[in-house]
């Protein structure tokens, strides 16, 4: 692998049916793949399922990680599937697999630290056990401190709480970030990315715009958007400094579109925004492709 692929540019799919899918889009230019199902694996054949998304990839992508987002602290059968996926990762050939840390939901953040510590713990030794690493998104779902939904893992201090309640375990456990949700709550992600680089095991291509006129006219409770959620090449963030910051840091690893959340390029117009964002990304990092340095 060139140094230039260090950083691989891709997207995200649907575990169920993956092969088909990856099948239609790798003609694009997709370096990588995050592969994902919502709260549980359900009927999908794991085994069969890697062979076939392997043999569509080839040697022209590599599956970046695995997912399972739902709320594993309030649905055991999500821990449950989220380890099954654990132990399936080396048939993707890949060590990562995220998710949502999951959340005592109705209550404030700090009460949901003791069950995040039990369920997790566990999950956390069986990563580390099969070599696998665990990245929570930084994802409110639209919780808050006091009343967090779906995922804990939103804000910095909760990343803390998280990782001393692991202790020894917590080296396996980091994030899967991405500006959008930062910018969401209105911290700058780029500082920020320089201070947890060391815990940022996988990123989501997500960007956001933030209409800064209607926070001034009208505040955060004016029952007004404030933010979109929106594919790199159509935000605010500066992704060229941002690729930047990981190679300087000699960060390896996948930068995975998630689409489906642009509000102008959706529908018909949704993998034309996501290969905008594609090749976008791959200007960001230098290029599409690796230029070796002639020869003295």
């Amino acid at each position: 692998m060139s140094t230039l692929l260090d950083i691989r540019i891709g997207t995200m799919a649907s575990l169920d049916g993956a092969a088909a899918y990856l099948k239609q889009i790798l003609p694009h230019g997709f370096e990588s793949f995050q592969l994902t199902c919502w709260e549980n694996i359900g009927k999908t054949d794991i085994e069969e399922t890697a062979k076939q998304v392997l043999d569509v990839i080839g040697d022209k992508a590599v599956i970046g990680s695995l997912g399972v987002f739902g709320n594993p602290l309030m649905k055991e059968s999500t821990a449950a599937d989220f380890g099954r996926m654990i132990d399936a990762a080396k048939l993707f050939k890949t060590n990562i697999v995220g998710g949502f840390a999951g959340a005592i939901e109705g209550k404030p953040l700090p009460e949901s630290i003791p069950q995040f510590k039990k369920v997790w713990t566990d999950l956390a030794k069986r990563a580390k056990d099969n070599g696998v690493k665990i990245a929570f998104e930084n994802c409110d779902m639209g919780g808050t401190w006091q009343a967090p939904l779906w995922n804990i893992a939103h804000a910095p201090t909760a990343w803390d709480m998280m990782f001393n309640a692991l202790g020894s375990n917590a080296d396996v456990v980091g994030l899967c970030w991405e500006p959008c949700h930062q910018m969401n709550s209105l911290i700058d992600p780029l500082p920020q990315l320089r201070k947890v680089i060391d815990k940022v095991f996988h990123i989501h291509g997500k960007d956001a715009t933030i209409e800064w006129d209607v926070l001034k006219t009208s505040g955060l409770r004016g029952g007004k958007t404030f933010v979109w959620h929106r594919t790199p090449g159509f935000g605010d963030t500066n992704w060229t400094d941002l690729i930047s910051i990981l190679r300087m840091n000699n960060w390896k690893g996948s930068i995975d579109i998630e689409g489906w959340h642009d509000p102008v390029y959706k529908d018909e117009l949704e993998m034309t925004g996501q290969v905008h964002g594609l090749n976008y990304l791959k200007a960001c990092r230098g290029g599409a492709t690796f230029v070796p340095n002639p020869v003295k």
